[in-house]
């Protein structure tokens, strides 16, 4: 898959002309902008393309609906080309009060192709209680891409789009959204459901768990599966309401070996390798969930914990469970390693256990010390 910076290349502007403009219409815009995406990033290049499509097509919404929906009878229209084109309904159907409806079922059409999800942002922005009038009917369409759509696109920290501060402040009017969905026969609406549950937990908790139980009174063989990828921030934070309302104690009696680590000094590039045990001490069988957290070492000398999923285990009353893990120590866009003294410990249920310091030494540094 190519890097975002390399989406939406010249190219799509003549697709875009050739499939929304035509012979019949001049695509001035859009064959002017071609050469001007070179070098842009992913969001200007959308911008640049909204604009054009704005520029080309009729600006009466009703004809430039049309042009859109003749283009959707080509099959080659799809993809990343049709995100500037979501934008682009968005800009127009904002434009009148007649549009605002029209225009949010053109995105339910176009959603199939790639995504409307960013589109749909703008008018949950200008007029929320109007827009969910439209979306609320979306959990019933036949089409899962549009399903989603409901979920996806009022998701309150949707990656990479405009916050929606109104329902990041109160959830309450889209959870409607995720209770007809959460049983839904498409993984990847559920998944949607999942992450958008998660979203809820951010700032609102007791809401999220409260959500999640409701959701487990009433299950399909599915329900389980979204609501622990749902709270799953919270677990990793050790919330006992979020792990009780999945079955985990925190106070379950456990032995907890480890984490034991192949060396005790790391080079930046190479692997911190450890294993563990966790035993069940309890007379009865015990669902455990055992992360791991690593405390990366700041510039300032503070370290940042990140948690890590391990595994899920129900084990029997004296049952082990062991395993081994590799964890890559690797230079990442959104993390940046400092050589020094880091640790890492076992969590088990929310609770953490003791740390064990490892030392990362940089790039090309001396081979890590073997037991």
């Amino acid at each position: 898959m190519p890097l975002a910076d390399e989406l939406l290349p010249a190219e799509t502007a003549d697709a875009l002309a050739t499939r929304l403009v035509g012979p019949a219409r001049p695509a001035t815009a859009l064959r002017a902008c071609a050469d001007a995406l070179a070098g842009r990033a992913y969001g200007e290049r959308v911008e640049l393309l909204r604009d054009a499509v704005l520029a080309d097509l009729p600006r009466d919404f009703p004809a430039f609906a049309a042009v859109v929906r003749a283009a959707l009878g080509d099959p080659e229209f799809t993809g990343w080309m049709t995100m500037p084109v979501c934008q682009a309904v968005a800009v127009r159907g904002r434009e009148s009060d007649d549009a605002f409806e029209p225009a949010l079922a053109l995105l339910a059409e176009l959603t199939p192709r790639l995504t409307a999800e960013f589109a749909v942002r703008p008018f949950l922005l200008a007029d929320q209680p109007r827009a969910l009038a439209v979306i609320r009917r979306w959990v019933d369409h036949p089409d899962p891409h549009v399903r989603r759509l409901a979920s996806e696109g009022t998701r309150p920290r949707l990656p990479w789009a405009v916050r929606l501060p109104a329902l990041a402040a109160d959830p309450t009017p889209v959870l409607p959204l995720l209770d007809a969905l959460y049983r839904d026969d498409s993984e990847y609406v559920r998944r949607s459901v999942a992450n958008h549950l998660n979203d809820v937990s951010g700032e609102h908790p007791a809401l999220a768990v409260e959500t999640a139980g409701r959701w487990l009174a009433a299950p399909a063989a599915t329900t389980e599966r979204v609501v622990r990828h749902g709270l799953r921030t919270l677990i990793k934070a050790g919330d006992t309401a979020a792990l009780a309302a999945l079955g985990h104690d925190p106070d379950v009696p456990l032995v907890v070996d480890g984490p034991r680590l192949a060396a005790d000094t790391v080079t930046l590039g190479g692997h911190l390798e450890f294993e563990c045990a966790v035993t069940n001490k309890h007379d009865r069988a015990a669902t455990v969930v055992v992360d791991y957290v690593v405390h990366h070492l700041k510039a300032n000398g503070t370290r940042n914990p990140k948690v890590f999923k391990l595994a899920t285990r129900t084990l029997e009353p004296g049952e082990t469970w062991r395993t081994t893990r590799r964890h890559s120590i690797r230079p990442l866009t959104t993390r940046r390693y400092h050589p020094g003294e880091h640790a890492v410990q076992l969590q088990t249920n929310g609770r953490r256990h003791p740390e064990v310091a490892f030392t990362l030494l940089p790039a090309g540094g001396p081979p890590p010390a073997r037991d």
